[in-house]
């Protein structure tokens, strides 16, 4: 039997993703007060913030069932008020890691998994960590204090393209695939050869050129400086900027006309945590309010007892609420108050923003429970 043959129906799509990497320090203080617990039996971490997401970790102090009797049992919890109902599940790997006196992981005593978190299930962790008597006889065990980090890396969809096949067979096959968007590589190449530049920033010893249409699109401050009626038709734009390194000034630039981070702050956590502070300084100097979040959200994972009060003295003078939430909800966790007044991390906060120290013992007064 003779006929044209149809070509079957051909559809695509595609499934963007990327990694968000986030790091937190458990300390447990008093471990040997903590083995009155019964096996099964539980305290919960403050929650904190790391790859995106909120989370709290449980730690079982003689194992989380009788057969974990003899083990310290560590469980990460992921926060449900963070799934929505278009990312109702989290995909993720994590790892508890053992710290020497030094803050280094102790390879031996590295936990990893990876797993889904979703409603119905938002608890998962290493049952048999490590043996409570190899802990207390280890050098790990210091003044009754021993501490965790725990590792989180989420795999996060960025973006989802679907291409619906022909709805008539004969008419099905694609000669023409279209690739993915790529504006921001090609504005990232604009900014980086400068063609067509028409402003010119004079930042420490650098000159920066850049594109005043662009920049004003993105920023009421730029809007403001670079068509603002002193400025005139001039067909160049000079403005000496001040108060900005120059790799946080072009780091920012990028931003404007890609809409993410450079790849040596995305992907480099030092390198991350050393330009991020500017950043978000930089970002509320020129009003571009998602980077500024996106800054306030990394240095959320950033606290700890030597940071704290520069981090909060920071969020309280650039009205970076979460920052400062997440700083007060660190210093309620455990013994971080204390730690963070000995080893000197509430200096700045002192100098610069007394009453904002006044009220945060206040609050923290008001959470301790009165003695009968």
């Amino acid at each position: 039997m003779g006929g044209t043959g149809a070509t079957p129906a051909l559809s695509r799509s595609t499934i963007a993703v990327q990694e968000v990497t986030g790091s937190h320090v458990l300390t447990v203080d008093g471990y040997m007060k903590t083995k009155c617990l019964a096996t099964g039996q539980f305290f919960c971490s403050a929650t904190f913030a790391a790859a995106g997401y909120r989370w709290s970790v449980k730690y079982y102090p003689n194992g989380c069932s009788a057969d974990d009797a003899n083990y310290i049992s560590l469980f990460l919890v992921l926060d449900q008020t963070t799934l929505t109902a278009t990312a109702p599940d989290v995909k993720a790997r994590y790892s508890f890691s053992l710290l020497d006196s030094k803050g280094k992981p102790v390879t031996s005593y590295t936990s990893r998994s990876t797993y889904s978190f979703f409603t119905g299930s938002l608890s998962r962790g290493s049952y048999q960590f490590i043996k409570a008597k190899v802990l207390e006889q280890s050098a790990y065990l210091c003044k009754d204090s021993f501490r965790v980090r725990i590792d989180i890396t989420v795999l996060k969809e960025t973006a989802r393209y679907q291409e619906e096949a022909a709805a008539a067979a004969p008419t099905a096959t694609r000669f023409v695939e279209v690739p993915p968007r790529n504006i921001d590589r090609h504005l990232s190449h604009l900014l980086l050869s400068g063609k067509g530049a028409d402003v010119t920033f004079e930042v420490g010893e650098e000159t920066v050129l850049a594109h005043r249409n662009i920049l004003s699109a993105r920023s009421p401050v730029f809007q403001a400086e670079l068509f603002g009626p002193a400025r005139g038709n001039n067909a160049m734009v000079f403005v000496w900027v001040e108060g900005i390194e120059a790799k946080v000034f072009r780091a920012m630039l990028h931003f404007v006309y890609t809409d993410s981070l450079p790849g040596e702050v995305e992907d480099n956590n030092e390198t991350m945590k050393a330009m991020v502070w500017d950043l978000l300084v930089a970002a509320d100097r020129y009003g571009l309010e998602r980077l500024k979040l996106i800054c306030e959200d990394k240095l959320c994972d950033c606290i700890d007892v030597s940071t704290v009060g520069t981090v909060f003295a920071l969020a309280e003078r650039h009205d970076c609420h979460g920052l400062k939430k997440a700083c007060i909800e660190f210093l309620m966790s455990g013994s971080n108050l204390e730690a963070a007044i000995v080893s000197g991390g509430f200096g700045h906060l002192a100098n610069s923003c007394p009453s904002v120290l006044e009220e945060l013992l206040v609050i923290f007064a008001l959470s301790v429970p009165c003695s009968s």
